[in-house]
């Protein structure tokens, strides 16, 4: 099957492409996906069987709370086009990947599962990111259903892992924790925002990758599926398996703004009906992982 990637300079196509080198990666810089045109081109240039949609302006809670206009409008363009587009290329299937970020801020019973989606407005950190994402789902619901396609779509909890956004002013939680570690000496006071209660199921993208394939193969329905570890750590114990992986002596305080949700955490249950068994990489893993990536990327 010829798979087209968009997104593919991101940080999961970046990783992906270690995995599956024969696939069609694009880029911004290769099409502007906010232009009906330049995505109907992008089709009609490489004609593939099918798409991996995971192109979009992503950025940790600051950044969301800042430019919410920014995150509402590239990315409902970018998602109408790729999926209108493709429909009209006659492409019959396309896999989307929306997050979990799109879930209500607050669900009657945690995990949450997928028939919650639309049970309430996400979180006010990220409503206008939560909201584009929900409308890729009633999109590909409604191509599904009225033009008999097969299109899906996947919702992530927060991934990471190397090749992540590691810039301080618009990165998520973890790769900002493993950047502000590695640059810190012992006896040094770090603050991070918040209280450190905040829960949250963080996935390797090494694991991310691995599904891809049998969702691609296997996921037929418009049911926006959950991948998410069993772990739901909170921020505080997960600067705290940071710091003793990396063996580093520092003190650690909270600033109480920008706490964000709560929790966060979705049931796994259909995802590992679908796929059968399937182990996920323990976040003492992946930070240990993705932290001695991201101190080689720097010490080269």
């Amino acid at each position: 099957m010829k798979v087209l990637v968009t997104g593919g300079s991101g940080f999961v196509g970046n990783n992906l492409k270690k995995k599956h080198p024969n696939w069609i990666y694009v880029s911004s810089k290769d099409y502007d996906l906010t232009s009906r045109e330049q995505c109907s081109n992008m089709y009609e240039n490489f004609k593939p069987d099918a798409v991996l949609h995971l192109a979009g302006k992503v950025g940790g809670i600051k950044e969301n709370i800042n430019n919410q206009a920014d995150f509402y409008d590239i990315n409902t363009m970018i998602n109408t086009n790729v999926i209108a587009q493709a429909y009209k290329a006659g492409i019959k299937r396309v896999l989307a990947s929306l997050s979990t970020c799109a879930f209500p801020n607050i669900v009657e019973k945690y995990p949450f599962i997928e028939k919650d989606l639309l049970s309430g407005p996400p979180a006010p950190t990220n409503l206008s990111y939560g909201y584009t994402k929900r409308s890729l789902y009633i999109q590909i619901k409604s191509y599904r259903e009225q033009y008999g396609v097969n299109y899906s779509c996947f919702c992530p909890s927060n991934i990471y892992g190397p090749y992540d956004n590691f810039d301080l002013n618009s990165s998520h939680f973890v790769p900002s924790m493993i950047r502000r570690i590695y640059e810190c000496k012992d006896g040094d006071t770090l603050e991070f925002w918040g209280d450190g209660k905040a829960l949250r199921q963080q996935l390797y993208v090494g694991d991310l990758i691995k599904s891809l394939p049998s969702l691609l193969e296997k996921h037929n329905t418009s049911v926006p599926l959950i991948i998410s570890p069993n772990e739901n750590l909170s921020i505080d114990d997960m600067i705290k398996i940071c710091i003793k992986k990396v063996n580093k002596d520092v003190i650690i305080t909270y600033n109480n703004k920008f706490k964000g949700q709560y929790r966060k955490d979705g049931s796994n249950e259909k995802f590992k009906h679908l796929v059968g068994e399937f182990v996920f990489t323990s976040f003492e893993q992946g930070v240990e992982k993705t932290y001695e990536w991201y101190k080689n990327e720097r010490e080269k």
